[in-house]
Order: structure tokens, then C-alpha cells, then sequence
């Protein structure tokens, strides 16, 4: 499937909980082709009050992959060939704050990256790029999204820091201490390198965070486990639709860059020369990075 450019659309990733939508019209699954290998799940296309949306469950429908299986380079290359170039991501997480509670909403706006097992960039094999993360989603999306919430009347947190472990194991006492340490407020396992990629697609990218749990710091709380959480989760999920539903039709239908620069991040980033670049990684890169494939590099 080839990217639509002439019509803004909007993504929407689901996590744990999130594998459908509902109240989409003219919606179809459809298989989109990645230069990165196999997303997720096929890409769920369809409308919201005349909004084109693109809809992809993280974990694939029936929850298969873990958050170290997830091919984050195929999801978002996928997406963006969809034409999506503004990102709504959910994830569930447990708290590392007294003062976030179960059920609180958490818009995210820093990350500390705790993985090592994943691919994390797009740029690689002879094709070197540095984007900037030091404000990693968009102000822009994370006002509509805290706008609607508060209109619909939803717990919500504008702000915090998620730190994003490894798994699929939980925390042990002392990691969540520890983590605790680090300025860290909440803890889940999918936001990175997802955010690092969007901005290197050029995507705007928004995470909501919905928190199920206390992890295993809080002494007053159990421990957390898969059960805990799916209790939690099954109240936050519709909310969450609801809140996507509402989200969307708060979103301009014409796409206008964003005020953070989200969609020009790859410019001054390019550090290979045109001439050093690698020829397979330059065709794997035709739709990420469309704006700027054929600019000089650092390095000329």
C-alpha cells in the first residue's frame, strides 16, 4: 500500500486492552508492506466524522507479541505509508507516584529508556542521522488530548515521565525502587523506541498512559501481576475509546505542522554524505524520511 498524501490521517496505536475501535465507518483491515519487515497487525483504515484514521493494535489482535517481540520500526514505517502524520499511542503502566492513582490518564511528556533489546533507529547500515528527543512528543496533540479529557471528565495528569523497562517481566522491588530514584512517575514497557521513531518519521507523536497498578513499591498495594492489571484495565479501556473517539473529532482536519517542529525533525539531522550513503538503506528509507532523502548530509 502506497501513502496517501493528499488527505491527513490519523494514527492510533492501541495498546494492551485496545485491539479494535469502534464507531469507524467504511473500515477495513488492510496489509500494509513495510520495508522493516512485518508490523504488528494489518492497519485498520476507516472514519470518524469524516476523519481518515489508521488504527494498529501494538501487540497484534489476540495480544501475541510481547513488548521485546514488537517490530516498532515495521508499526511506525506502516503508518507513515498510511499517510499518518499525527499519532495518538496508548499503553498501560503501572505508577511510581503517591499522587497518580489507578485509573488516571497520564499524558506523557518526557521518557527515561530503560530497554536493550530493540532495534531503535531507522538510520543505520551505512546511513547515520540524529534527531533531537529532548521534548519527545508534541505539545500541540498533548492540548487537544488534555482538553477533550478534562471535557469528557476524565482523571487526568498533564505531564510525567514514563520510564519504559524492558519486560516482559515486571519489576523486582528493588528496580522499582530505584526507578523511583530517577524522577521516573510512571513505569510501562512500549513507549521507546516507539516515540524515537515517530520523531524520526516525522510524525507527531502523542503518548497517553493509562495506569492500572503501583508496580511493587507501595506497601499499602499488592504486587502487581497480569491479573491486577486486566482488573483495571477493563474500566480504563472504555474510556480510552471514548476518549479517542472524542480526540479525533477535536483534531483539524487539515494537517498543519505542529508548533514543536515534530515534522521537520530530520532536518539539520542527516549525517552521511549523498554520496557515502548505502543504497539499501536509502530505499528502505523512501517513506520515513521522503522529505529529506535526497538532501546533503553533516558530512559532504
Amino acid at each position: 500500500m502506497k501513502s496517501d498524501n493528499t488527505q491527513s490521517t490519523i494514527g492510533i496505536i492501541g495498546g494492551s486492552g485496545i485491539y479494535d475501535l469502534d464507531k469507524l465507518t467504511d473500515a477495513q483491515w488492510i496489509d500494509v508492506e513495510s520495508s522493516f519487515g512485518k508490523p504488528s497487525d494489518s492497519i485498520l483504515i476507516g472514519f470518524i466524522n469524516s476523519q481518515r484514521v489508521a488504527f494498529l493494535p501494538r501487540h497484534g489482535r489476540g495480544h501475541r507479541y510481547s513488548p521485546s517481540e514488537i517490530n516498532y520500526l515495521a508499526n511506525i514505517d506502516a503508518l507513515k505509508r498510511c499517510g499518518v502524520n499525527r499519532l495518538f499511542s496508548f499503553s498501560a503502566v503501572g505508577s511510581l507516584s503517591e499522587k497518580i492513582e489507578p485509573g488516571t490518564f497520564v499524558i506523557v511528556d518526557q521518557f527515561i529508556d530503560q530497554t536493550f533489546a530493540r532495534k531503535k533507529s531507522f538510520f543505520h547500515d551505512g546511513f547515520v542521522a540524529h534527531v533531537s528527543m529532548a521534548n519527545p512528543v508534541c505539545s500541540d496533540l498533548g492540548d487537544i488530548v488534555e482538553q477533550t479529557a478534562r471535557k469528557i471528565k476524565l482523571h487526568v495528569k498533564r505531564g510525567g515521565t514514563y520510564l519504559v523497562m524492558e519486560g516482559p517481566q515486571f519489576s523486582t522491588l528493588a528496580e522499582s525502587r530505584f526507578y523511583r530514584t530517577l524522577g521516573s512517575d510512571i513505569i510501562g514497557m512500549t513507549n521507546m523506541p516507539e516515540a524515537k521513531l515517530a520523531r524520526e518519521a516525522e510524525i507527531s507523536y502523542c503518548s497517553i498512559a493509562m495506569v492500572t497498578d503501583y508496580d511493587c513499591w507501595h506497601d499499602d498495594h499488592e504486587n502487581v501481576t497480569a491479573q491486577s492489571v486486566l482488573v483495571t484495565l477493563s474500566k480504563n479501556i472504555s474510556e480510552a475509546k471514548r476518549l479517542i473517539q472524542t480526540t479525533i473529532t477535536s483534531v483539524d482536519k487539515v494537517f498543519k505542522p505542529c508548533s514543536d517542529g515534530c515534522n521537520t525533525s530530520l532536518d539539520n539531522a542527516l549525517c552521511t554524505g549523498l554520496k557515502f550513503r548505502s543504497e539499501t538503506s536509502q530505499r528502505k528509507l523512501e517513506t520515513v524520511a521522503r522529505r529529506v532523502i535526497n538532501k546533503s548530509g553533516w558530512i559532504d
